[in-house]
């Protein structure tokens, strides 16, 4: 392929399966001690929210605060999401950038009317180009007719025959490499998908990642009609109308060109991407719905014959996910911004098809690919072993365990369980066996521990995008804070039932948030959560967010616990 080695130069991340004690701390009977766990931002720093807020009565939507949401994802709540924060760790991009941006966004989902969302979410489906590369169609067996059975020609017939005139040159039909090239179509899309612009490019294309330039030639005897030269300008992430996230994506130039170009010094036989992982990756929420979800839906049709060309490439963030690049390509990614090669290509996709966050539409996905199918595809990444939540491996002699296992995200700095034993002990009660986990900068161990329970418990944050490990038919119980924060929570609702898990959400009462020991009961912040919402973004982030932890009722939240183990029971008959 002459494409240089960038793994070298990769930060290693031990991909050893393993749990460190004093991370994670498993619960088998009801008297087991809880030690504090170390702090890790990768999966529930400060900024791990995943999004803004709207309602006003969380607890007058549901008093009893234990029911499930119902099935129908269509609530206005659902409908309208504000871009995601990133993640205060470490491994942070632009933390001040993420909430300007939240604001504006957040200002933009207050003032649109959730129809006209859907109206138009509905309008981009139906016209949508990104998500429509084409499919890969396997065709059926050839099916062949039946041999026609001979009859010998009459002594009459033959002398027809011969008395015919035959040509002496046959016909030839003409070849379909001459048949007339198509019409020409725009070479980029700026308007079908709201969340990225995007461009595939056909013919003789040429990358010049020292300028940042992809430059389709044109073919020799091009008109008017099959050729035209054009110049855009794109940034290969997937948060376009987000100015903060988009500040610091390289910008790439995308032209045809019928002159001059530069001359190939690599050519490669297979397909290439180019994308940026930059933006709010950092965060993990936002590494799995920005680039290792898109990068999957585009990817994965060409079953690792496809070449990743990364804009603004992050070495450490590559080696975070170092086993999701490996599974989606045969081949090296190439660090664009700093390869002064000219790779030359037969098909080029500028920006990775995107259908939501955290979403994928199977009606425009290539293959028609699942929500499913990109968890399955995470486990065969990670060598996870379960595919089913108990009690199926419960069955299976290497489980060892007689009881479903709950992993309980515990937060480092905002939004924490306050009284995580009284949770533990109340979750022992029902039935679960419980592992409590803050989470740890290498994926590999956590997706391990991930998979190994058969439900997944937190506090809404970026700590929940782990359900993605969980088995099909597990069970994920949200916690929404008090603040009117319901339709946040739909970045987890929708998408878990897509991944075949059963969705639980309790929404906490001001008597079980600390803020009820920061303010008189009379205060706004109970009152009026639309008045603080209609500050602004700062406001209702600063208030609800940032300064609130949860202490959770046991007797109200008693009754969740108890529907998600009658899920796993029921599933443990249905097996039976």
């Amino acid at each position: 392929m002459g494409v240089g080695s960038i793994w070298a130069r990769v930060p290693r991340t031990s991909t050893v399966l393993h749990a460190k004690p004093n991370q994670i701390k498993i619960y088998s009977g009801r008297n087991a001690p809880l030690e504090d766990a170390r702090r890790d931002g990768t999966f529930v720093g400060d900024s791990g929210d995943v999004g803004g807020v709207d309602a006003s009565s969380a607890a007058a939507a549901n008093p009893a605060g234990e029911g499930e949401v119902p099935a129908k994802d269509d609530d206005a709540t659902a409908a309208v999401l504000p871009p995601a924060s990133s993640e205060e760790a470490a491994n942070s991009t632009q933390e001040s950038g993420v909430l300007e941006d939240q604001e504006l966004q957040f200002q933009e989902a207050v003032a649109e009317p959730p129809s006209k969302k859907s109206d138009d979410s509905a309008a981009a489906a139906a016209a949508s180009g990104n998500g429509s590369s084409p499919s890969v169609v396997h065709s059926d067996p050839a099916i062949l007719p039946a041999p026609v059975q001979q009859i010998p020609p009459t002594a009459q017939e033959v002398k027809a025959l011969a008395d015919q005139q035959i040509p002496a040159v046959l016909e030839v039909k003409q070849a379909d490499s001459e048949t007339p090239a198509r019409e020409w179509k725009p070479l980029c899309d700026l308007t079908s998908n709201r969340r990225i612009d995007w461009c595939e490019l056909d013919g003789d294309v040429r990358v010049l990642g020292a300028n940042a330039s992809i430059t389709l030639v044109a073919p020799p005897g091009a008109d008017d009609r099959t050729f035209r030269e054009e110049s855009w300008r794109i940034k290969p992430y997937p948060r376009k109308a987000d100015p903060n996230a988009m500040r610091f994506i390289r910008e790439v130039t995308v032209q045809s060109v019928s002159g001059e170009a530069p001359a190939c010094t690599d050519r490669h036989d297979v397909p290439a991407l180019v994308f940026s992982d930059r933006g709010y990756a950092g965060n993990y929420f936002h590494a799995y719905t920005d680039v290792i979800l898109p990068l999957f839906l585009t990817a994965r049709q060409y079953a690792g014959e496809v070449l990743l060309l990364v804009t603004d490439l992050q070495m450490w963030w590559v080696g975070k996910f170092l086993p999701v690049f490996k599974s989606i390509s045969n081949y090296d990614p190439i660090d664009l911004d700093h390869d002064p090669r000219v790779h030359c290509f037969r098909h080029v996709q500028v920006g990775l098809t995107n259908h939501d966050d955290f979403s994928i539409d199977p009606s425009r996905a290539p293959n028609g690919y699942s929500m499913l199918d990109f968890t399955n595809f995470l486990r065969t990444t990670y060598g996870l072993p379960r595919d089913v939540a108990w009690p199926a491996a419960a069955a299976n002699a290497t489980a060892g365990r007689s009881r479903p296992r709950l992993l309980l995200i515990a937060r480092a700095r905002t939004r924490r369980f306050v009284n995580t034993d009284e949770i533990v002990r109340g979750a022992e009660k029902v039935g679960f066996e419980v592992v409590v986990s803050e989470g740890e900068h290498e994926v590999a161990p956590f997706a391990e521990l991930a998979n190994s329970c058969d439900a997944i418990m937190g506090v809404h944050g970026a700590g929940l995008t782990n359900m993605v490990f969980v088995p099909t038919g597990g069970v994920v119980i949200q916690v929404v804070p008090l603040g009117g924060l319901e339709f946040v929570a739909g970045y987890f609702r929708g998408p878990s039932r897509d991944m075949g898990l059963r969705y639980l959400e309790y929404r906490i009462t001001p008597e079980e948030s600390t803020l009820i020991d920061q303010y008189p009961r009379d205060h706004v912040i109970f009152t009026d959560p639309e008045g603080v919402k209609n500050k602004g973004w700062e406001s209702l982030k600063g208030a609800y967010l940032d300064k609130q932890d949860v202490r959770l009722d046991m007797k109200r939240f008693r009754p969740t616990l108890k529907k998600a183990i009658a899920h796993l029971r029921k599933a443990s008959a249905n097996a039976n």
